[in-house]
């Protein structure tokens, strides 16, 4: 069985077991079609670790659309866009204005220019020249929660801050590329595998470019949430069958960050679930 189910199943079933009801609480979402309020149950401070060198933590209780999710990532993080007509998925399509743009938000955040070492740079770049330059350096990350963009951006960053950290493999002498991702809010069955295998692939591209082993992903949630209308599912869910994880690789032969696209995302024998269709989402 993928590992990534074990992790779904137990993380889900703390949260139905010892989470917090805000039922009558007073909250922000609402249900699109009839604009009532949207209850969650929710724990805090929810913390899972993928270790990419055993296995690629896809779900296979459904199945996670990778090239998908890797097009998201590469909007924001190689692309840079805050432009819904630069993505192919479909996923902020309510928080675009009548030219696709969210704001300054996202792939905006991430292309914003600063100076530093006297040199005009922006986070991508930044973190892709510390890790070639000062790879053990212990300040190498991104943050999408910039204060300043909050006011003019359409909607504030879920996943909104990735670290990186190089450790060493004692067998082969290589780098290893480690990264902790953080997350103020999520929606688990909307969501959390989107985001885990979205910077699971982040995380693959940035080790290879820099010559160093994809190791751990570890996912720090704040706030993991299962919404009142989700409930059935996720209870369906944990009744499900498990299967091998998927085998995922990049192509090996693109060295350049910027060089990657979708296609470059080799995926096989991914045996899943039926799909969950039409989930209802908060706004």
């Amino acid at each position: 069985m993928s590992k990534a189910d074990v992790i779904f199943k137990n993380m889900c079933r703390d949260i139905l077991e010892n989470g917090t009801d805000t039922k009558d609480e007073l909250v922000r979402p609402k249900w699109e079609d009839t604009g009532e309020f949207a209850y969650t149950i929710k724990q805090f401070g929810v913390v899972n670790r993928y270790d990419l060198r055993e296995e690629f933590p896809a779900l296979t209780l459904r199945k996670t659309a990778l090239k998908s999710c890797m097009d998201e990532i590469l909007w924001i993080y190689q692309r840079k866009s805050n432009n819904i007509h630069d993505l192919k998925p479909h996923v902020w399509d309510e928080w675009a204005d009548e030219n696709g743009s969210i704001g300054t938000a996202y792939g905006y955040v991430v292309g914003e220019k600063f100076m530093f070492k006297g040199q005009e740079t922006d986070q991508m770049d930044y973190v892709l020249k510390q890790l070639k330059e000062t790879p053990y350096s212990r300040r190498i990350m991104t943050n999408l929660y910039q204060f300043h963009d909050l006011a003019t951006g359409h909607l504030d960053p879920c996943c909104y801050s990735a670290t990186y950290n190089v450790t060493k493999d004692d067998a082969t002498g290589k780098l290893v590329l480690n990264m902790v991702l953080n997350q103020r809010s999520q929606d688990v069955l909307a969501a959390n595998n989107w985001n885990v295998c979205q910077y699971a692939i982040l995380l693959m591209m940035v080790a290879q470019v820099n010559d160093m082993i994809p190791g751990q992903l570890i996912h720090v949630i704040a706030d993991a949430h299962i919404y009142d209308r989700h409930v059935d599912a996720i209870k369906e869910l944990l009744g499900r069958e498990e299967y091998p994880a998927p085998r995922v690789r990049l192509n090996p032969d693109i060295k350049d960050f910027y060089a990657f696209t979708t296609d470059d995302l080799i995926v096989e024998d991914y045996q899943a679930g039926e799909q969950i269709k039409n989930i209802p989402i908060a706004v």
